[in-house]
This record gives structure tokens, sequence and C-alpha cells, in this order.
């Protein structure tokens, strides 16, 4: 077992200084508005959210809004699950270290719990799907700032089918010393009206608990883990609420070739 998982895309996707990360938090949440922090949506307390992972120019805000639920949450644990971008492997690899890195300070990684989740479910280890991960790591620092030095667990999957995630999911859910991340991008390099429309589809399966949604047009990158979400929270019967959906648009002005984003709530 390693002893760290490394921060691989801090300074790119999102900053390297602790002090910066805080001042984007901060933005990002005097945004969302008093008025709506003070509403019903912001007392609920999920079990599991959706979130972007893209740059945090570009996502972070839409991200932002489900960790500022996320915070209200007792969990002891949080387990991240998202889509392998680098490394082509068959089945899902755990972070089998004893910390994650961020820019302030790592993170415990529950590697005790891993083992024995572990032993239900065929997880095992492909450090070269962590590595470069960014669909995970841009989750941590939201994690750290939010939820301070809870432990964490990150999930990379890669050729799978959306029933075993749904399993791990299930399992994890059912431990209430446990929060669950999914992890996902949606439609990409389509022009603004045609993105609106693909993700539109995955909008309606996330919100409606509807997984014939996703056939119709969804692109989304963490297609899996969305389905996997979605079988669980029907099998466990959670409510689901949408927070946020914009396009990378909405930060750069072009409309031509856009880059769909949205974030969630399961409860």
């Amino acid at each position: 077992m390693s002893s760290k998982r490394l921060a691989a895309v801090k300074g790119t996707f999102y900053p390297d200084n602790c002090n910066k990360l805080s001042i984007y938090f901060q933005k990002f949440t005097d945004a969302i508005g008093t008025a709506l922090q003070k509403s019903d949506i912001f007392k609920l307390i999920p079990k599991a959210i959706i979130v972007p992972h893209a740059g945090y120019i570009y996502s972070g805000f839409t991200a932002n809004v489900a960790y500022k639920l996320l915070s209200n949450t007792k969990a002891k644990r949080i387990i991240i699950i998202g889509p392998s971008h680098r490394h082509y492997f068959q089945g899902i690899s755990g972070s089998y270290y004893e910390s994650y890195e961020t820019p302030c300070g790592d993170m415990p990684i529950d590697s005790d719990y891993l083992i024995e989740l572990a032993k239900k479910h065929n997880i095992g280890f492909e450090p070269k799907a962590h590595i470069q991960e960014h669909s995970t790591e841009v989750q941590v620092p939201f994690i750290k700032h939010y939820l301070g030095d809870r432990s964490i667990i990150e999930f990379v999957y890669g050729d799978i089918s959306a029933e075993l995630v749904s399993e791990i999911i299930i399992t994890l859910l059912e431990d209430k010393e446990n929060a669950v991340v999914i992890s996902t991008d949606l439609s990409h390099f389509h022009d603004q009206a045609k993105a609106n429309q693909l993700d539109e589809h995955c909008l309606q399966a996330i919100s409606k608990l509807d997984l014939s949604e996703l056939s119709k047009g969804c692109e989304a990158c963490g297609m899996i883990g969305v389905k996997a979400m979605i079988m669980a929270a029907k099998k466990l019967q959670y409510h689901s609420q949408l927070l946020d959906y914009r396009t990378s648009a909405d930060y750069s002005g072009d409309k031509s070739r856009v880059v769909g984003y949205t974030s969630a709530i399961f409860y």
C-alpha cells in the first residue's frame, strides 16, 4: 500500500494554494444568494450527491451548491466514485493509500473500511487509474473545506456494469456513517442548443429517477456512475433534487462547443 494519493491536477483544475481555494469557495457560496441558502432545500441532508468534475472556473459553482448541502451530513466517511479518463481497465479500483493530498492539508483514507468492503465486492487496485484521475481528485478540496478531516475513499471505475457499481453504492449507503459523491460531466463539445437538448435527458433521469431517459440522448461521461446511483436510489427509496445546471459557456461565453454540468442530491 502506498502512503499517499498525490494531488495531480492542483494548479490546473483548481488552485494549488489553500487561501486561493478558500476565496473560490466563498465566491461560489456568495453567488448562491442568501435567499436560496435560507430556503427549505438547504435544510435537506443528502445521502449522496452528483457533481461535475471540470476545472473550478467552469463547474466549481455547480459542484459547490451540492457540497454546501452535503455539509449538513453527520456521515463520518465520504466515498467518491468517478470514471477513469486516462487508463483503461476492467472493474473498479479503490484508493489503497493512507492519505490524500490537498492544498489545505492531507485527508485520511479509511483503508481498513475499504479492505472490508473489498471482501464483499470485487474491488481491486489499479494504481494507474488513480495517479492522474481528475474526476475524483477535484472533489477532495471541496470535502476538505466543507467536511474537515472526515475519512474519504476514492473509487475509480473502468469497464464495469452499472449494476455492479450500484450494488457497491447500496452497501455503502446502508451504513449511516457513509455519504456518496458521484462524479460526472454531461455532454461534450456540442453547440449550446444541442447540449441543452441532450443534457435535458440526463436531468430528467436524475430528477425522476427514470433510467429510460438516459438512453434517449444523455451523454454523461460518468454514465455508469449516474445509472448506478439512480438504481441505488430506487432500491433505497430515496428522493432526488436537481440543484444547478449550466454549461462552460456561462464562463467562457463560447456557445459553439460547450460542456454540460449539473449537481443534484439524493435524500
